[in-house]
């Protein structure tokens, strides 16, 4: 058993003892998150799709035929160098996926679902501008142009018309204006205008029905935008500016993460917002306080689930993306901060001391009407030391290249994937086939200390309570000088009325790439060595330790085999406890 007597003190410079710490008995709920559309909003929601093909709405998407833009904005990002390149030779890429241009059938797609929203939101435009000259660009953007028209531009049909992707469509037309915009032919160019400015009335009209989030930013944004750069659209800029400030305030915590707990999605949202205020900028206007002040809440909140390494740790679904690619986002925003510790409704904890870091997800998951694809993954955490990760999850259920097989993108979202305890081979919070997170962890009760000596945070959830009788509760202690995290993995009654079975459990600390493992001859530790050429020891008390294969999806999306530490045990009616430590030895 480790030591968790209360601790109080000062705690790093720049923050304060009450915001950092968390008093006994704090709970965070997940209200309503088991459940998806009801039957009615489905139907509604089923009806409103259905309006986009009737002459009303297409009444609705007529309107004076733009003849220019006000004003063409600066795109504050880079793209990806090797997907402009495939461009350039004549190759849409994406995650792994390609396809010709010239062959490319968008009548009749047998592409996946990301490569077709890479497609339709055309940031491809800004990878072929990274890579290319205005005259190398432009015969490849005005083909893939053309060939969307064709397809797309008097039909009105998903995934093309969907409104977050035509919000993103009109940052990127707008921003690359000079690669499709600069034809001679004036029917084409008069095309596209015009499929802008329908496309920007489309969305206006029903940006608010899509999901709170990314999906609903994107759409406003794109609103917002073309309110701005399309003659005739500055009556109406007090309206979208309030639905986008709507939007943000349901999209965005008050801590400033994202309600799909996805750090994609923070970064999404960040780069969506440091497009818009671009598109003021052309206008020589001043952005909204509520785009401002969304983006300050952002950045601090991204950065505090980011390791040594600069880079972002794996969560709901997500990868690391690059450093140098985060940094870059980072920069363009101009936001100068420090990492928050701490989010409370976010749900991310960061602790940190010397050259360690540990990023504690202790929330419920995200509610399954926001998000598709979301992981079971309360209680896990993440642990680095300076540029190496020690303990990861495998990440990438949303982010890895097409190739993976199906069964292991689902596999990556379930709790064995995640570095905690997993009770009877069960998933803390049932995982659908439609992609939706279900019944399991309602609520999750934690408490955070602070003192000269260590940081001290505790845990627990409900997941496992209707099904098995048990919460989990963890802790975790790291010393003020980061060379030592001890921890304590328990599974208590959740009731005294109900008569319990003994009940395997398993915790698992996924290791990161790289990280060479040597177990003792006892079965109770193990010799870590960082690819740097640092030393960790582990050890464990309370069940029986084994080292397994695993798998890490980093950047590139791309699955990289690695080992994980797994203690097994069985814990009688009683309950059980685990305890285990990280200690430098190099």
């Amino acid at each position: 058993m480790i030591d968790l007597s209360p601790l109080k003190g000062p705690i790093e410079p720049g923050s304060n003892v009450q915001g950092d710490s968390i008093d006994e008995g704090k709970r965070l709920i997940r209200q309503g998150g088991d459940k998806g559309l009801s039957l009615a909003e489905r139907v509604m929601e089923r009806f409103h799709r259905l309006t986009w093909r009737t002459p009303i709405h297409g009444m609705r998407l007529k309107g004076r035929h733009p003849l220019k833009l006000i004003a063409v904005p600066d795109d504050p990002f880079m793209g990806d160098a090797k997907r402009g390149n495939a461009l350039l030779g004549g190759t849409l890429t994406f995650r792994g996926e390609g396809r010709a241009i010239t062959g490319l059938d968008l009548a009749k797609p047998d592409f996946s679902r990301a490569f077709a929203e890479y497609l339709h939101g055309f940031s491809w435009l800004r990878d072929l501008s990274t890579v290319a000259t205005r005259a190398q660009a432009i015969p490849v953007a005005e083909a893939l142009m053309r060939r969307w028209l064709d397809a797309h531009a008097d039909t009105i049909s998903e995934p093309a018309w969907r409104a977050d992707l035509w919000g993103r469509r009109i940052l990127f037309w707008t921003a690359h204006a000079p690669l499709i915009l600069s034809s001679t032919d004036l029917v084409y160019r008069s095309r596209v205008l015009n499929t802008l400015a329908r496309g920007a009335r489309h969305i206006d009209r029903g940006a608010d029905k899509v999901a709170p989030g990314a999906p609903r930013v994107a759409a406003l944004c794109g609103v917002v935008a073309a309110g701005l750069l399309i003659p005739g659209g500055d009556p109406r800029r007090a309206a979208t500016e309030a639905a986008l400030a709507k939007a943000l305030a349901v999209s965005i915590f008050e801590d400033g993460g994202n309600v799909a707990r996805a750090p994609a999605a923070q970064i999404d949202i960040l780069m969506l917002l440091t497009a818009l205020r671009e598109v003021y900028a052309a206008r020589r206007l001043e952005a909204p306080e509520s785009v401002n002040t969304a983006i300050a809440a952002l950045v601090p909140a991204l950065l505090g689930v980011c390791h040594g390494d600069r880079d972002v740790s794996s969560w709901q679904g997500g990868a690391p993306v690059g450093a140098a690619l985060l940094e870059h986002i980072i920069t363009a925003t101009g936001v100068r901060t420090r990492p928050l510790r701490q989010a409370r409704e976010w749900g991310y904890q960061r602790l940190a001391a010397g050259a360690a870091v540990v990023i504690f997800d202790a929330a419920p998951p995200p509610i399954a009407r926001l998000v598709e694809g979301g992981c079971a993954s309360t209680l896990a955490f993440e642990f680095s030391d300076g540029a190496s990760r020690i303990v990861v999850n495998c990440g990438g259920a949303r982010s890895g290249i097409v190739q993976l097989p199906e069964m292991l993108v689902e596999g990556l979202r379930t709790t064995a994937a995640h570095s905690t305890l997993i009770v009877g081979d069960s998933n803390s919070t049932a995982i659908h086939s439609d992609g939706t997170l279900g019944r399991g962890v309602a609520e999750v009760e934690l408490v955070r200390q602070e003192s000269e000596g260590s940081s001290r945070i505790e845990g627990s959830h409900d997941g496992y309570a209707r099904r098995f009788g048990f919460l989990h509760r963890r802790q975790l202690v790291m010393a003020s000088d980061g060379r030592e995290l001890r921890g304590e993995d328990m599974l208590l009654p959740a009731t005294k009325r109900r008569k319990l079975v003994a009940t395997g459990f398993a915790i698992r600390f996924h290791l990161g790439v790289g990280v060479q493992v040597s177990p003792t001859a006892d079965g109770l530790a193990a010799l870590l060595r960082l690819p740097g050429g640092g030393l960790w020891q582990f050890r464990c008390r309370g069940g029986t330790l084994a080292v397994e294969e695993s798998v890490w999806i980093d950047a590139d999306g791309r699955p990289h085999a690695t080992m994980q530490l797994v203690i097994t045990g069985e814990s009688p009616a009683g309950g059980a406890s685990v305890s285990w430590a990280f200690k430098r030895a190099g």
